[in-house]
């Protein structure tokens, strides 16, 4: 819990762009990986150089960051973690995410100044294993996802107030018993327990009986097959209040491979929701359809509430597809602004002039604006930007200020 005794809002982040889009719209903790040893190894994850930038940019603003360390680790990866943490303690995190018990000692060893919190990885279901994890000397666990609402109070009641309680509360859900899933290696190689995971559980699948090979048979009636592992997103964001009283400290959003727009969207909307509800639980009430419509603006895949109300359904799968609902397509985010009102910016889809888009600023204000002009990096006026990654500028017909993002209506 804060000092103001509101919930900390905990936002992923995959780059050090990223990082400074969560802190500035509304974040008050984030939590990243290295170019080693956390558990999303096809993110784009930080270099050393970006890491301490980051963490100094957070500090300027008076947020936290975490690094995740999260992976279940081999005997030949331990000599590495003791140097990546020697590399980190000169970084100053605020907090290092672990589940290996061995990855657990060394950082005690290496880092005896900074947080270690149990990442869900290490299955915390029970006070027992939060108090075992205190005794240890970590300052938080987090709780895994298959916990109801009713056992995480369970858990606060029984365990010190100085030992803090983080819980996903958005976000991407696995089929796994907290994320420990061995499909990626089954099928791939790549051991989701070291990062690599290929999500298997999004595929499509069907049945085959032996004595019939090449005929497959639909587990479910559906001409597309079934995606019989394929989860719902987490989203909690209509139920604050009950995340409050069950005791939680720290709402985490689940996405460290998740774009800026994303990070901005879910960030901004839940910040708005938890300051709404300390204002008055009377305002957050009344403007819960606001933020479905705000947190509907993001890539997702149709929204679930988990365990949180009790066991996982069929109402929690989705059986027909593994497609996102896209509401917006991230355009960019808004660098410097130069002397004659161009915005520069880094391209992430096309967009042309004359279209009209979103400017999506941290204060909760979207303004829609044309786009009067546009130039390459050479300064030529283009048409359209229809090159992945590229520097140009833009004229508006409205106001943007840098970290502002741009944001079309998707299709």
């Amino acid at each position: 819990m804060l000092a103001n005794g509101k919930p900390e809002l905990l936002v992923p982040a995959s780059s050090l762009e990223v990082l400074k889009v969560a802190v500035m719209y509304g974040a008050d903790a984030v939590y990243i990986g290295g170019e080693m040893y956390g558990l999303r190894a096809k993110a784009k994850n930080f270099s050393k150089e970006d890491m301490k930038a980051g963490i100094d940019f957070a500090h300027q603003h008076g947020k936290r960051v975490f690094v995740t360390a999260n992976i279940t680790a081999h005997n030949r990866d331990l000599d590495g973690v003791r140097v990546y943490f020697e590399e980190l303690k000169e970084m100053d995190p605020d907090a290092l995410i672990i589940s290996d018990p061995g990855v657990f000692a060394i950082a005690k060893q290496v880092c005896p100044g900074t947080e270690v919190h149990i990442s869900t990885q290490a299955n915390n279901v029970n006070y027992m294993t939060y108090l075992f994890w205190q005794q240890q000397g970590a300052k938080r666990v987090v709780s895994a996802r298959e916990l109801s609402l009713e056992e995480i109070k369970q858990i606060r009641q029984n365990i010190p107030d100085g030992l803090e309680i983080e819980t996903f509360v958005h976000g991407a859900m696995c089929i796994s018993y907290s994320g420990r899933c061995l499909l990626s290696n089954y099928f791939t190689g790549r051991d989701a327990n070291l990062g690599a995971c290929t999500h298997p559980c999004r595929w499509k699948y069907y049945i085959m009986e032996e004595s019939r090979p090449g005929e497959y048979l639909p587990v479910e009636e559906n001409e597309r097959g079934t995606y019989i592992f394929n989860s719902k997103d987490l989203c909690m964001i209509e139920h604050i209040p009950d995340l409050v009283e069950a005791g939680i400290d720290s709402f985490k959003i689940e996405g460290r491979m998740k774009t800026a727009l994303y990070v901005a969207d879910v960030a901004r909307t839940y910040r708005q929701a938890i300051d709404d509800y300390f204002q008055s639980p009377s305002l957050y009430e009344l403007r819960k359809e606001y933020y479905m419509q705000e947190i509907s603006k993001c890539t997702y895949r149709q929204f679930t509430t988990g365990f949180f109300y009790g066991p996982a359904t069929h109402d929690t799968q989705i059986y027909d597809n593994n497609t996102y609902v896209q509401g917006y397509t991230y355009l960019g985010t808004v660098g410097k602004v130069t002397d004659d009102g161009y915005i520069s910016l880094v391209q992430k889809n096309k967009f042309c002039v004359g279209d009209v888009v979103e400017v999506m600023k941290p204060s909760g204000e979207d303004i829609k604006v044309h786009v009067s002009d546009m130039r390459d990096e050479k300064g030529m006026h283009i048409e359209s930007c229809p090159h992945p990654g590229q520097n140009i500028q833009v004229l508006l017909d409205g106001k943007a200020d840098e970290m502002d993002i741009i944001r079309v209506k998707a299709d």
